[in-house]
């Protein structure tokens, strides 16, 4: 990645930084019209943009142009924020970007998907209707896999190939400390079920949670925590995080 220092005409290294009361205040403002502090809540939040783009280092792009892109996705996420429901602006925004980040990568290369993904994504969507005829639900992913005598993340990776990029509202930034993307943990292959978790569609599934069972989940497998931080973080014991995080995989894997 280029330096950070000038990208876009903007000194990075001289980005305000804020406190999260600060934060949110100016937040406040901001949906009540006050276009100053609409301004500068956006350079308050550039650093975050920064650390978006970053994780698309290394494909040949312009920086510049990722960084305006990101900025894109900064403030649709901005104008689409409802501070109602109680979820830190990051939290909202970090996938914002993300998606806005990978749309452009979609539409601005010219990448195409191979035919043999195509066909693969075809026969997915054929054996999910028939084992849904046969079973009266909607067949699992490992089942449309072992109908196809496929790898559980070859069917799940056909099947997001053919499908446009869905931005999730779900907690995937840690505003306490350094911060934690769902990216960052892609390659961590230990735990078997964050790789399920991060190999599958999780958009319609996670909608299904209740917000604490989104959080913990999110702290788990996208923060790394253990049962006992995730437990002091929310004020419960580890049993009851042990309890919720089972009941809201086994809960998910009915929707995938």
């Amino acid at each position: 990645m280029a330096s950070k220092v000038e990208i876009c005409g903007v000194n990075t290294s001289k980005l305000p930084r804020y406190k999260d009361r600060e934060m949110q205040e100016m937040l406040s403002a901001v949906k009540a019209g006050d276009k100053e502090a609409r301004d500068e809540f956006i350079r308050g939040n550039l650093r975050l943009v920064l650390s978006v783009i970053q994780k698309f280092s290394g494909r040949g792009e312009n920086p510049d142009d990722l960084f305006q892109v990101g900025c894109v996705g900064l403030i649709k996420a901005l104008d689409n924020f409802d501070m109602s429901h109680g979820v830190k602006f990051s939290t909202y925004a970090v996938p914002m970007i993300i998606g806005e980040v990978r749309r452009y990568l979609r539409d601005n290369n010219s990448i195409r998907v191979s035919r043999s993904i195509r066909d693969t994504a075809y026969r997915a969507l054929v054996a999910r209707e028939k084992l849904g005829r046969e079973l009266q639900r909607e067949a699992t992913v490992e089942e449309v896999a072992k109908e196809l005598s496929l790898r559980k993340e070859e069917v799940v990776m056909a099947l997001d190939a053919i499908q446009d990029p869905v931005s999730l509202f779900e907690p995937v930034f840690n505003d306490e400390g350094d911060p934690i993307y769902v990216m960052d943990q892609i390659r961590d292959m230990k735990n078997t079920d964050a790789r399920w978790i991060e190999n599958l569609s999780l958009s319609e599934a996670m909608k299904k949670l209740t917000p604490r069972e989104q959080n913990i989940l999110t702290m788990r497998f996208f923060e790394g925590k253990t049962q006992m931080e995730v437990a002091e973080e929310i004020s419960i014991s580890q049993a009851q995080v042990s309890r919720l995080e089972k009941n809201a995989l086994n809960y998910m894997k009915k929707y995938v």
